[in-house]
């Protein structure tokens, strides 16, 4: 089969590799298309840790089972299916054991043909999705729903700010939160990106890069019940400025690396919580998916490539230039 495989740092490139063989309690898809996300950047750039090259990365992906290995369900042949990308989160709820791997480091990822993963991993393709849409929502999706419903238990009525919009996890987020009913705002450094997420609901946005963003969004529209931030660095101690009283900051990444000293006084004295968060649960891949299937929620995408110009997908992404999931057809 044919396969995207890091064959070093820094080196993307079409190959072919070995057509795969489902082990016992393990499925074949056939993939239909997959996305990409910072973190096959990261890997391609060598900042992740466990690197292991070559490799085949990407964690999103869709497409039709075509066979089983022993112990699985044959009635899943011919199934359209996508693919839950986080492998043995592991007995405790509130947190992944040591066994969690992410689909597409250490094991073989989603840019290929074909690729073989546990059965327990397979979800029903939504219906009212196309395959460039369905392989953009499993990351994505996951992460967003666990960080406000699961971490932030955000509640009916609450005000929510996603930082940085434009990325995969932070437009999902923005649909969940305006899908369950609650007032969302966003922060960019593009006036661009904040016109098209209001367009999805938003109720308004902030350019970060410009100073008094924190006084102007106090102002209005008021301090934010609940903040969804994946990059981190200097401006995190923004985000505690306009974080209400007994507010949430809850964050899944760190683009722009650790963030400087904030002023623990404003987090005691105003009871705010800060809240790691990764991926999700099973139990979180569930309510995410009857979530988007019940609201008819369909992921944004940014930009389609074929499989042989991967290459300028991950340069996109690199570059910062998407707004949504940057998708691979297969």
């Amino acid at each position: 089969m044919r396969a995207i495989r890091i064959e070093a740092v820094g080196r993307v490139a079409l190959s072919e590799a070995p057509d795969p063989v489902p082990a016992a309690g393990e499925a074949v898809v056939e993939l239909r298309a997959a996305a990409l996300n910072h973190r096959d950047v990261w890997i391609k750039l060598g900042k992740y840790a466990g690197l292991r090259f070559p490799c085949i990365p990407g964690s999103d992906g869709a497409g039709v089972v075509i066979s089983v290995g022993s112990h699985v369900d044959p009635a899943w042949v011919g199934r359209e299916v996508v693919i839950n990308p986080g492998l043995d989160w592991g007995p405790i709820e509130r947190a992944q054991g040591p066994g969690f791997e992410i689909l597409g480091l250490p094991r073989d990822g989603t840019l290929a043909e074909r690729i073989s993963v546990p059965a327990v991993q397979l979800s029903t393709k939504p219906g009212h999705m196309g395959w460039e849409e369905a392989a953009a929502l499993p990351l994505a999706g996951l992460t967003g729903w666990r960080a406000l419903f699961t971490r932030a238990k955000l509640a009916p009525g609450e005000r929510v700010l996603i930082t940085g919009i434009g990325g995969g996890v932070a437009l999902f987020a923005l649909q969940l939160a305006v899908a369950s009913g609650n007032e969302a705002w966003v922060s960019s450094s593009s006036d661009g990106k904040i016109a098209r997420a209001v367009g999805l609901g938003a109720k308004g946005g902030f350019r970060y890069d410009r100073g008094g963003w924190t006084e102007a969004a106090v102002r209005q529209p008021g301090m934010f019940d609940v903040i969804v931030d994946s990059a981190g660095g200097a401006g995190f101690g923004g985000l505690i400025d306009v974080a209400a009283p007994g507010g949430r900051v809850v964050f899944c990444g760190a683009t722009n690396g650790n963030a400087p000293e904030v002023a623990l006084r404003k987090i005691f004295w105003r009871q705010i919580s800060l809240l790691g968060t990764t991926m999700g649960s099973p139990a979180d891949w569930s309510a995410m998916t009857s979530f988007v299937a019940r609201h008819r929620l369909k992921p944004v995408v940014s930009e389609v490539f074929p499989l042989d110009r991967s290459a300028e997908a991950f340069d996109l992404m690199e570059r910062g230039g998407q707004f949504g999931k940057i998708v691979i057809r297969i």
